[in-house]
């Protein structure tokens, strides 16, 4: 089954130029023009990807993304003709996993959105896995953080929290690495992969909204005083 991809961009010929990119790569395609209509088609359909555009008439893409990241985790990839950093750093701060400007390659983006998923773990129906080995290899528990890498489900204290898909990988990435120092380069690297062109700062929002979320838990990742970042659970 191919992976959904939903394009939310109101200007109707870049539209159809991103869709026909998307569906030459395998994707089923959903199109909205605005903000409005695309919050209605994620209610309606199983979506994989959203490319959401900035501005957009009735609801524009800093909305669609704050209501979406109230219930979904969809992963996010913003698009707009703003290249500002400040404007990046907002479009992070708000959920989104990925971030485009104008004037971009159709093919780059079909890039990134594969990757983003593979990241994930959203291609992972081709995976042939032993789970009794897997439940040992990929549960990890830290004093009432639970984290399940099979089902992609975090719990504190028994009850699920909800992490956009960037805030997951990197949580993941901490608690496989328990104790270990790494500067922001080096997480950007591992988490972001080493093609993604955002700065330290990004580092710093997640890790700050993943703190936020965490609660009581987010004394388990420890800044390292002009370096970066390592998880420290100590039983």
């Amino acid at each position: 089954m191919s992976e959904t991809v939903l394009i939310v961009e109101d200007e109707e010929r870049m539209r159809k130029l991103i869709r026909d990119y998307f569906e030459n790569s395998g994707f089923s395609v959903l199109e909205a023009s605005n903000g409005v209509e695309a919050l209605n088609l994620i209610k309606e359909n199983k979506v994989d990807l959203m490319i959401l555009d900035i501005m957009m008439p009735y609801m524009d893409g800093w909305t669609v993304c704050t209501t979406l990241r109230k219930t979904s985790q969809i992963p996010i990839i913003m698009l707009t003709a703003k290249g500002e950093e400040e404007d990046k750093l907002l479009g992070y701060q708000l959920g989104a996993d990925d971030y485009v400007t104008k004037p971009f390659s159709p093919k780059v983006l079909v890039a990134k959105g594969k990757a983003l998923l593979k990241r994930i773990g959203a291609n992972s129906i081709n995976e042939e896995v032993s789970l009794e080995k897997e439940e040992v290899n990929r549960i990890f528990k830290f004093n009432g953080l639970k984290i399940n890498e099979l089902s992609h489900i975090v719990t504190l204290d028994e009850e699920e929290i909800l992490l956009t898909p960037k805030e997951y990988e990197l949580l993941v990435f901490f608690a496989k690495n328990n104790g270990i120092a790494f500067t922001r380069d080096q997480i950007l690297d591992k988490v972001w992969g080493m093609d993604y062109y955002g700065g330290p700062r990004t580092v710093d929002t997640n890790i700050k909204r993943l703190r936020e979320k965490l609660k009581d838990k987010a004394e388990y990742i420890v800044t390292v005083r002009g370096s970066g970042y390592k998880f420290e659970v100590r039983e």
